[in-house]
């Protein structure tokens, strides 16, 4: 609807970039935890289906992680578990999903992207990395390593 209604801000937007480059975008929903749950028009059931659908949409990225990555940009609690869960769920459905990176970057170390990121998924194979920064510094300087990795690969190949 974004790209379709042409709104105004579309090049700031997350969502209508990635519809444009067909980049999957999930949104996962814990009820009761936004405002807009309590205004008498929201529906849960609407809610709940387009969340389910997103972990199914996430699950099936998450089948493909064999030697990816996976960063946790500063969710403490709902997307560890979405990950863990999804990784689970891919596993036990004979994907073998084991020699990948994942990368928990926060403000704060906490217990659950610690253990749900960093180190659970990783145990059968893969690396996981847990920086503690400001997001507006961290994840550019992420990217600009990998920017530069990718440079130097290219040159050596």
């Amino acid at each position: 609807m974004l790209i379709k209604e042409n709104f105004p801000y579309n090049q700031y937007s997350l969502l209508a970039r990635a519809c444009e480059l067909d980049i999957p975008v999930t949104v996962h929903v814990a009820m009761g935890t936004d405002i807009i749950h309590f205004h008498p028009n929201a529906d849960g059931a609407a809610i709940g289906k387009t969340s389910h659908l997103d972990f199914r949409i996430f699950a099936r990225l998450v089948s493909t992680l064999e030697q990816g990555v996976f960063i946790n940009l500063g969710s403490a609690v709902i997307m560890p578990e979405v990950f863990l869960k999804a990784l689970s769920l891919v596993r036990n459905l004979g994907y073998g999903v084991t020699d990948f990176t994942t990368v928990n970057m926060d403000f704060n170390r906490h217990y659950r992207p610690m253990t749900n990121v960093v180190q659970r998924p990783t145990l059968e194979g893969g690396k996981g990395y847990n920086l503690v920064g400001h997001h507006e510094i961290m994840f550019p300087l992420l990217a600009a390593a990998v920017i530069e990795g990718l440079g130097k690969r290219e040159v050596a190949e």
